[in-house]
């Protein structure tokens, strides 16, 4: 849910709008400014995470992005603890649409957003 709403990120029109935001309609909010509170959020999870749960991520994120099938986790997740590095968090939240391919990894190995513990990978 939290990379859905780094996914929604957006430019920065406007780097300091020195405004009120609810003035804005709190549109500042959607900027992809470098303090975002949701990054940092994301980055620290990420990274609190153990080795194999990092490996874990990183590969739902690749199930759900490629051409794969359910039947595809095993090798996906070799390759995905192959290439391992401590970027993880960087390499996942410079993927466009994470949030997307997250969900759609879970709902191929028959998960939901809503019940998945990291655990389970």
């Amino acid at each position: 849910m939290k990379a859905r709403e780094f996914d929604a990120k957006d430019e920065v029109t406007e780097p300091d709008p020195g405004s009120n935001p609810s003035d804005d309609r709190d549109m500042a909010v959607l900027g992809d400014h470098e303090d975002d509170p949701v990054v940092e959020e994301l980055t620290s999870l990420i990274n609190s995470l153990s080795e194999d749960e990092q490996v874990g991520l990183v590969a739902l994120a690749w199930l759900g992005w490629d051409d794969y099938r359910a039947s595809d986790w095993p090798t996906v997740r070799e390759e995905a603890a192959r290439v391992h590095n401590e970027r993880a968090a960087g390499y996942l939240l410079g993927m466009l649409l994470v949030g997307d391919f997250l969900e759609e990894g879970l709902s191929m190995l028959g998960y939901s957003c809503e019940e998945f513990e990291i655990e389970r990978l």
